[in-house]
């Protein structure tokens, strides 16, 4: 090599200031050192040449003998880089990117090493600062307890879960990561395709706000604000989406309770159930008693016709008995006595002895309220309760009933449970069979402000659930 070849380079390593560049013999001395080495590292040339590199490590470092792996492996593999803490004359430290280069003669002798050191302290800092930032607002978000918080990959699959998801929708991270986030929806919006859509909404629009029913772990509903937020890296690829849900149940309680509708469906309620009463009154008083009358001059008759007659008689009269018996039954599910005296677990209770107990099955009814729920909403839990028994009765061929009622998010939730025969096609299917039962209780659930469902399983029996509000209204 020419020797201005030489100057060049030696005015170019010592005009370097942002790397220390420096040379060490095969044992580890160093042995040249540059601008950029004094520096970083705070020794000048006649301090520092002739001293082992080892005092750039930190004393840990030197104890377990990393200055010697370092070399070693640089000798193994030609070179070795590596990021750690070094340490300068003043005895501070500094985060350094390091590479040291095994550096051979023609016939392959080692003569040393070359070691080129840079100051990433500041990038270190930045780093550090930058995942603190995310530490801390990962732990924000994961102890967050009034939003359910999480993500989902672009399929919609769960991949994040914090304590406020935990609490609001009652699934442990390790049982809904991985499950796609339809299980959150009724089996009715599932079916429809909403939770698709609304994926679908979130990419084309970049968001999503919604309020609907959702669905916890144990199958009760809760009404919720739900913000979907489609997710892109810096080159537009969607990498997911970002799900923010907060159970406004009781809200929602509240402002239906006090709204214009609410009055007016309390007021809707109360006056079927009057009219309910009348027709039942009416029937009872002049119906009922105008065929109890007849049938006591069939009876009559009967004793003073002619053989052949008497029995055509007291057969007519058995068909009265029979008739009269109907518009009994008629009045009694009407307007079953109870309901408005005795309050609503009473007036169930009273119910289920009757019409329950009566058709041969065993009933146990349990019951945890906070208090006796507003009129109306006892009315509509009552009418609900008496279809689901009414079926019961009907088509379950049951031998047990179950009738469970607790206070619930400010209203009553609802369990009747048969050990019947049971079904297997969905609730809306079985309305196509005439079972238009079942499509009142969900509209009486629907109207009212709550929600409605029904499992079953064949040979399993059947599980009506329903919630309903019962907060008070305020007088109109």
């Amino acid at each position: 090599m020419p020797e201005y070849e030489h100057v060049d380079l030696d005015l170019l390593l010592q005009g370097v200031v942002d790397y220390a560049i420096f040379m060490l013999d095969p044992a580890g001395h160093v042995v040249s050192w540059n601008t950029g080495a004094q520096r970083i590292k705070g020794y000048d040339a006649e301090e520092i040449i002739g001293s082992h590199f080892s005092v750039f490590y930190p004393p840990r470092e030197v104890a377990a003998g990393s200055p010697e792996r370092d070399l070693a492996t640089a000798v193994a593999e030609g070179r070795l880089e590596d990021e750690g803490w070094r340490v300068r004359k003043d005895g501070t430290r500094f985060w350094a990117n390091v590479v040291i280069t095994a550096l051979r003669d023609a016939e392959g002798r080692l003569r040393g090493f070359g070691e080129v050191v840079r100051d990433m302290t500041e990038r270190r800092v930045r780093e550090w600062s930058i995942r603190d930032s995310e530490d801390r607002f990962r732990l924000l978000v994961q102890n967050v307890l009034d939003y359910a918080i999480f993500m989902l990959d672009p399929a919609g699959h769960v991949v994040s879960w914090n304590t406020g998801a935990q609490r609001i929708k009652g699934y442990d991270a390790e049982e809904i990561i991985g499950s796609h986030f339809s299980v959150f929806y009724p089996p009715r919006e599932v079916a429809a395709g909403k939770p698709d859509r609304e994926l679908a909404t979130a990419v084309a629009e970049g968001r999503l706000e919604d309020e609907g029913w959702r669905v916890r772990k144990d199958g009760t509903r809760f009404w919720a604000n739900v913000v979907i937020t489609a997710l892109h890296d810096a080159e537009g690829r969607l990498r997911g989406f970002g799900k923010v849900t907060r159970d406004m149940t009781e809200r929602r309680t509240v402002e239906r309770a006090l709204d214009e509708r609410g009055q007016l469906l309390a007021h809707l309620v109360r006056a079927q159930e009057m009219e309910r009463r009348r027709i039942a009154w009416d029937v009872h008083d002049d119906t009922i008693q105008s065929m109890v009358a007849v049938g006591m001059r069939l009876q009559l008759l009967a004793t003073k016709a002619p053989g052949e007659h008497a029995a055509a008689l007291l057969r007519l009269n058995e068909t009265v008995n029979a008739s009269i018996g109907r518009l009994r039954n008629l009045t009694f599910r009407l307007h079953p006595p109870g309901i408005d005296s005795d309050g609503m677990v009473q007036g169930l209770a009273s119910y289920l002895d009757q019409v329950v107990a009566g058709a041969g099955l065993t009933y146990e009814l349990t019951h945890d309220l906070d208090a006796e729920p507003p009129p109306e909403t006892a009315i509509t839990v009552f009418r609900i309760c008496q279809e689901a028994l009414t079926n019961v009765r009907k088509h379950a061929r049951a031998s047990v009933v179950k009738v469970s009622l607790t206070s619930a998010d400010q209203g009553v939730r609802v369990r009747v449970v048969d050990d019947g025969v049971g079904f297997d096609q969905p609730a809306d299917s079985q309305v196509k069979h005439g079972h238009f039962g079942l499509v009142e209780m969900r509209q009486r659930a629907e109207v009212a402000g709550g929600w409605w469902s029904l499992h079953s399983e064949p040979g399993a029996g059947a599980t009506v659930e329903f919630w309903v509000p019962a907060v008070p209204l305020e007088a109109p």
